[in-house]
Formats: C-alpha cells, sequence, structure tokens
C-alpha cells in the first residue's frame, strides 16, 4: 500500500508535534486526567454570588482561538458541549520560563487538539461563561486539521452536510456536527424507554444466536458464512423469531431482544443490510392485545423523548397517542384503487397489476402480488399511525389462520409515515399447520422465491411439545428512532451504516 500524500496543514502538524517531543512534553500522555466536571454543569450551574466551581478541571478539544498577546481566549468542547476558556501566560507560566505558553499554546496547539485545563469559573465582563485557567495539559495532538464549521449564537452555519465524508467519517461528523450527537443520544432513549416498560411487566430481556445453521423467522436473503471446526455453513440470523418462541415453549411468559439481524438485500434510505430489532413475544395473548400494547410503546418513547406524543416528521405532525385506525389489507385496496381482491386467484390478480402498471415475476403467488399492489397503491398513504391488519397466509407462514376470514391471518403491521414500523402477529402454534406451511414456503423457494423460508424441523419438534396462545411482534429500533428524531434517511440514525470500500 502507498503512503498517502500528506497535505501542508497535515505536514505542518507533524513538524509542530516534533517540536513538542523536543520541548520535553509527552503529546499522548498515559497518565489519568482528573477530571471532576464538564461544559455543560458549569454553563447550567455557574452563579455569580455562590463560589460553586471555583476548583474545575476538565478536558475536552479547542474548537477556536483567539490570541491576544500575553493572554488569550478559546473555545474547548467536551462531551456535554462548549465552553469558554481564557489562558494567561503568567498563570499557566509563573516562573521566568515562558514557553508553555509562547512557544506551545501559541504557535504548536491547533484546532482540534485536546487539552485538559484546571482553574475556576467566573463572568467576562462580556457576560460570557468562562473558565480561567491556571495550569494546561496537552492530552492528544491532532495531526488532522478540522472542517470547519462555523457557530454564532448557537447556529451552525457553512456545518458539512456531505453524506460521503458525514457516514464514512463519523467520528469528525460527531465532532463538527453537535447535533448528531442528539440523535444518537435519543437513539439510545428509544431503546431505554422500551426496556422500562417491558421489564415493569416482568418479560426477560435475552440474548439468541446470531450464527444459525436455519436461518427463520423472516423472508428475506441471508448472508451465509462458514464454520471451520463444523465444517457446516452457518448464516447470520434474518430475525430473532424461532428461538424466542422455543422460550415461551420452555416456560416464560414473556420475552424480549433488541438484537443486531442482517439481511442480504438492497440499501436505500430506509434499508441498511445490518440492523437493530426489538422482539417481543408474550404469552396467552393475541394480535388485539398487541396492537393496544404497542400504542402504548409509541405513546411512551414519544412522551419519554419529547414530552409529548405529538412529533413532528418532515412536514408532518404525527400523533402517537392512541388508538389507532384499523383497517384490514383488503379493505385498504380497496380504498385507495376501488378494486376489490377478495377472492381473486393468482391470474386474476396477475391481470389487476398489469392493468395498475405494477411489475411482478412469476416466482410470486397471489399472497405476494396482493402485497405488491399495497406497497405500490396503498402503503404512502398512511401517515398517521395505522394497523393495516389480517395479510394473506401465504406470506405469513408463521401466523395463525384467521379465526373468522378465509385465506388471511391475525397479522397486522403498523404503518407511520407510508412506512413499516411494527410487524406482529398472533404465532402460529399448531405444529401440524406450522410444518405444511414451511412446506409450502419450500415450494415457493422451487419456483424462484429467493426470500421463501427454510424448513425448521426443530422448531416444529418445539411446537409439537406444545407451546401457549402466544402475540409477538418486531419493531425496527432503526426506523422508529428516524421517526422519532425527525430524520429523513437510516443513514442519519446508524453510527457506521455500510458502504463501499473507500475508492471504490
Amino acid at each position: 500500500m502507498s503512503t498517502p500524500q500528506l497535505s501542508e496543514q497535515e505536514q505542518v502538524r507533524r513538524q509542530s508535534l516534533e517540536e513538542i517531543r523536543k520541548l520535553g512534553i509527552d503529546p499522548y500522555p498515559a497518565a489519568m486526567y482528573p477530571v471532576n466536571t464538564t461544559a455543560a454543569e458549569i454553563l447550567a450551574g455557574f452563579s455569580d454570588t455562590e463560589d460553586k466551581f471555583s476548583e474545575v478541571c476538565l478536558a475536552g478539544r479547542i474548537m477556536s482561538r483567539r490570541i491576544m498577546g500575553n493572554a488569550s481566549f478559546a473555545e474547548l468542547m467536551d462531551s456535554s458541549g462548549r465552553i469558554q476558556i481564557y489562558v494567561r501566560r503568567d498563570d499557566i507560566c509563573p516562573g521566568e520560563d515562558k514557553t508553555l505558553y509562547n512557544t506551545l499554546f501559541k504557535k504548536l496547539l491547533d484546532i482540534g487538539d485536546i487539552i485538559g485545563v484546571r482553574g475556576f469559573a467566573f463572568r467576562t465582563q462580556m457576560g460570557e461563561i468562562t473558565v480561567h485557567v491556571k495550569e494546561l495539559t496537552l492530552l492528544s495532538k491532532s495531526l488532522r486539521p478540522l472542517p470547519i464549521v462555523k457557530e454564532k449564537d448557537g447556529v451552525m452555519y457553512d456545518a458539512v452536510t456531505d453524506p460521503e465524508m458525514r457516514y464514512r467519517q463519523r467520528y469528525v461528523d460527531l465532532i463538527i456536527n453537535p447535533g448528531v450527537r442528539e440523535v444518537f443520544r435519543m437513539r439510545t432513549q428509544v431503546i431505554r424507554s422500551m426496556r422500562e416498560l417491558f421489564d415493569s411487566r416482568g418479560y426477560l430481556e435475552v440474548e439468541t444466536p446470531v450464527l444459525q445453521a436455519i436461518p427463520g423467522g423472516a423472508a428475506a436473503r441471508p448472508f451465509v458464512t462458514h464454520h471451520n471446526a463444523l465444517d457446516i455453513p452457518l448464516y447470520l440470523r434474518i430475525a430473532d423469531e424461532l428461538y424466542l418462541k422455543r422460550l415461551i415453549v420452555g416456560g416464560y411468559d414473556g420475552v424480549y431482544e433488541f438484537a443486531r439481524d442482517f439481511r442480504n438485500e438492497g440499501m436505500d434510505r430506509m434499508h441498511n443490510p445490518e440492523f437493530t430489532v426489538l422482539e417481543i413475544y408474550v404469552a396467552y395473548k393475541d394480535y388485539n392485545w398487541m396492537m393496544e400494547f404497542t400504542e402504548e410503546i409509541m405513546s411512551k418513547v414519544a412522551i419519554d423523548l419529547h414530552g409529548t406524543t405529538k412529533v413532528p416528521l418532515g412536514d408532518n405532525l404525527i400523533e402517537y397517542a392512541g388508538p389507532y385506525r384499523r383497517i384490514s389489507m383488503t379493505d385498504a385496496i380497496k380504498e385507495y384503487t376501488g378494486i376489490d381482491i377478495t377472492g381473486m386467484s393468482e391470474d386474476d390478480l396477475r391481470k389487476e397489476c398489469d392493468m395498475m402498471g405494477i411489475g411482478h415475476s412469476p416466482s410470486m403467488g397471489a399472497g405476494k402480488l396482493i402485497d405488491l399492489i399495497f406497497g405500490e397503491k396503498c402503503e404512502h398513504h398512511f401517515v398517521q399511525p395505522t394497523f393495516i391488519i389480517d395479510y394473506p397466509q401465504e406470506t405469513s407462514p408463521l401466523t395463525k389462520k384467521h379465526r373468522s376470514r378465509a385465506g388471511l391471518t391475525e397479522r397486522f403491521e403498523l404503518m407511520v409515515n407510508g412506512k413499516e414500523v411494527a410487524n406482529a402477529y398472533s404465532e402460529l402454534n399448531d405444529p401440524i399447520d406450522q410444518l405444511e406451511r414451511f412446506q409450502e414456503q419450500m415450494r415457493l423457494s422451487q419456483k424462484g422465491d429467493d426470500e421463501a423460508m427454510f424448513i425448521d424441523m426443530d422448531f416444529v419438534r418445539a411446537l409439537e411439545y406444545g407451546m401457549p396462545p402466544t402475540s409477538g411482534m418486531g419493531i425496527g429500533i432503526d426506523r422508529l428512532t428516524m421517526f422519532m428524531t425527525n430524520q429523513q434517511s437510516i443513514q442519519d440514525v446508524l453510527f457506521f451504516p455500510q458502504m463501499r470500500p473507500e475508492g471504490k
């Protein structure tokens, strides 16, 4: 590999690094730095009448400097935010040797360098809360210049918006775009909010295998790998469902998992091949109960993040307080196309697709054609939270047959802003029916459907021991975070989204 060409600024910084070392200063010291506060704590808690921050020690990155002879101002950014610091030569160099200020601080330090400072907080004549530095320590020399971003009165100007740079170099994005860090803090809060609710109900958080001999629980193309010691192919999981339902068989009344799943499929602003999903299964419940529980989950997450159930998303204001509208997939298609597909054969559905200009393939059965029509003609209309219920049996091989509507299943998807957020069933617990459904999936696979499910005979065996009536649900955490933080792309809520190798 050839050595990358250094820019002029990078060369200058490396020269400064050598000069720092010649001064006997370690630019990357190993010792712990005793931080005792943060920028946010000082700014929030400072009082002109109390001596609360008379001895502060904080560390962060230099984000701007104003050199003014024997005294200077700089802006220090730590994980909580930014604060101004005041550095006077005679304070940090009390003796005759003024090298630390005249050479190190004025000439060899750069924007992006990480320093530690000790001192006290005060308010300047301009009214800005500031740390008066009595001691300064270099903690890490930055060898690459940060992109220049201007900020005034809390407003970012010339912010870096290039997705290629932001997603590939997320570490830089987090430094220069403070709002990005807040999005990821809220992502953590989404998971925490849900976990609090599940734990309060006594449901058990568990872990299930990522490497699986048979990928199951969803219709998706898996990633394939090989286990050398066992000399067998293994698959990165596409869902957690079949393992979690095994635990319901084992006697737990409620289990859930926040998991990384993997699907070897396309990428766009709504999909990443590696993603986070919440799956939860509760015994002795059905999909009607799960709809009400979903309303409770969504409402709680919105309130915990925003203090209200009304959350902005693009040009819309989404109301997460229940109850949500419920409409069957068949009725939705009739409402938005005028066509009643009830009882239509596969050939009739193909003709309807042709007349509506919807592309389809020979591998698609009737269920997939119905799902295709819904996706093309109906899905985008459901902006406010809506439960689309009662899906075709063919596209729901793990779901109980509908108790009163032939050919359909007790399944729902929660639609928000025209996109699926949650998918849930009354879980199929009849082992004979389940095996027949798996066999039908194999027939679809032989027709060319590369997303058809595998047959998992161990799961069928587990059902043969008896699984209680159960309802289960999966929620895409990445997409939910997008909607709760008003982001337009899944890449904006993933620290490190999948990208092509650099230069390809």
